[in-house]
């Protein structure tokens, strides 16, 4: 029986294999690369639809699809703070945070966003379903190698 760690390895190793990035392997499912990412590492769920044609566009067995689908686990391996505003924007980092981090290097190479040479901003969006909380952030790209 597959586990949701063997559908991710298998997922990782399908993409290294066939040289996709993650924009890549969301165009084939359309959906976007941080959900398409996340729900790819296990931090959601895949609808029926979506697990079918990732199964396909990857090559996985049919099998991993109804682990595809399963509720995922998120797991959080530091004290979180109880602040519910706070706690919302760790919740954020600790699910799309390997998402982000894997586009981000995707995208720039080997390194971090910094947070030094940093700015953000916050607004507020109308939206028919209410209000929404705009965050923009913008970093500096260091490569590992520039430090």
């Amino acid at each position: 029986m597959l586990t949701k760690e063997d559908v991710t390895t298998m997922i990782l190793v399908a993409k290294k294999q066939a040289g996709l990035s993650w924009e890549e392997i969301a165009a084939k499912i359309d959906m976007s690369p941080v959900w398409t990412h996340s729900a790819a590492v296990g931090m959601n769920a895949f609808p029926a639809d979506k697990a079918a044609l990732m199964v396909t566009a990857m090559g996985l067995p049919q099998e991993a699809a109804a682990v595809l689908q399963e509720s995922p686990t998120k797991i959080w391996e530091q004290a979180v703070p109880t602040d519910p505003c706070i706690y919302r924007l760790y919740e954020i980092v600790g699910v799309y945070g390997p998402t982000l981090k894997a586009l981000i290097q995707e995208e720039f190479g080997d390194g971090i966003m910094s947070a030094i040479d940093f700015d953000m901003s916050v607004t507020r969006v109308e939206h028919p379903k209410g209000d929404r909380v705009k965050i923009e952030m913008s970093g500096k790209f260091l490569g590992y190698n520039s430090w």
